[in-house]
């Protein structure tokens, strides 16, 4: 068993509206091949892909699972202060209740979150989608944000629910920490969302451009909700390039068109001095993990 700081935190309400669909002023995506395109894109409600599916192979960009949502709700004082709060102190595995409209009362689960646009993620039972209408507000009971592993000082834990963190199944041996993933990416794919200060919100995305790459990672077979350690990625203080280094992540939103962008990891644990090891597991995806599908 991990010995944690889990009966100090904070446990919080946070809540959004589920976000329409937007695109920019050009409705075209330009291709990493120079080709225009028009893809669906960010937020909605997004019947055909859960956690548990394919991140590739969709005629779509940066399209996130199931449900998106944000807080519109900002004080003038803070600016975008209420969803800043919304987005860091949900944390993945968070209960989510829907508090209005005909879904009311329906659970899902917070799964990720997508920097740039500023959405949490939540999955739902295929039902209770067909019930759901933009604008209904959901509410999320966010726990985690604090979190500590009181047995190695040197991973740092961050957007984890402890439910999420005891359902990975980390096993202590020889002063490390094995973690299960279903990839293990070297940070030399690692693209867009570089450059933060945090890794508290948000993700950065797995370039996908080279062929020979994706099959030597086998990243054609990314799923939403997978696991991935990072090799040499230190998101301490920032996502930043360490020789040494270990994250883990999870992937949130499908592979994109655009160059230097692709399926988007947000993190969940970081070592700067290697203490985390990937160990390969197919099954190391939050739909298995919390049992959120029958069929995965």
């Amino acid at each position: 068993m991990l010995r944690t700081n889990e009966d100090k935190l904070i446990k919080i309400s946070v809540a959004g509206e589920v976000a329409s669909p937007v695109l920019g002023r050009s409705i075209y995506d330009i291709s990493s091949q120079g080709t225009p395109m028009v893809l669906p894109g960010v937020g909605g409600i997004t019947y055909n892909l859960r956690v548990g599916d394919p991140a590739c192979g969709w005629e779509a960009d940066h399209v996130e699972p199931c449900v998106s949502l944000e807080n519109k709700e900002n004080d003038p004082r803070y600016g975008q202060g209420a969803n800043t709060a919304f987005n860091v102190l949900s944390c993945i595995g968070n209960e989510a209740t829907v508090i209005s409209g005909n879904a009311k009362g329906k659970k899902g689960v917070v799964t990720g979150k997508h920097g740039g646009v500023d959405h949490v993620l939540v999955d739902f039972q295929p039902q209770v989608l067909e019930k759901l209408l933009l604008g209904d507000k959901v509410l999320v009971k966010a726990f985690g944000v604090g979190l500590k592993l009181l047995d190695y000082p040197e991973i740092k834990v961050m957007n984890t629910d402890p439910c999420f963190l005891k359902a990975m199944k980390p096993k202590p041996r020889n002063g490390k920490l094995e973690v299960p993933v279903a990839h293990v990416i070297p940070a030399a794919l690692m693209g867009a969302g570089l450059g933060q200060n945090h890794a508290y919100s948000g993700d950065y995305d797995i370039q996908l451009s080279d062929e020979n790459t994706i099959k030597k990672y086998r990243l054609e077979n990314l799923r939403i909700g997978d696991l991935v350690g990072i090799k040499g990625a230190d998101h301490s203080y920032g996502r930043l390039f360490r020789e040494g280094a270990m994250s883990i992540g999870i992937i949130v939103h499908t592979n994109c068109v655009s160059a230097g962008h692709g399926p988007g990891v947000t993190t969940l644990m970081t070592s700067s001095s290697g203490k985390i090891v990937p160990m390969l597991d197919p099954k190391a995806n939050i739909a298995h993990m919390l049992k959120l599908r029958a069929d995965i």
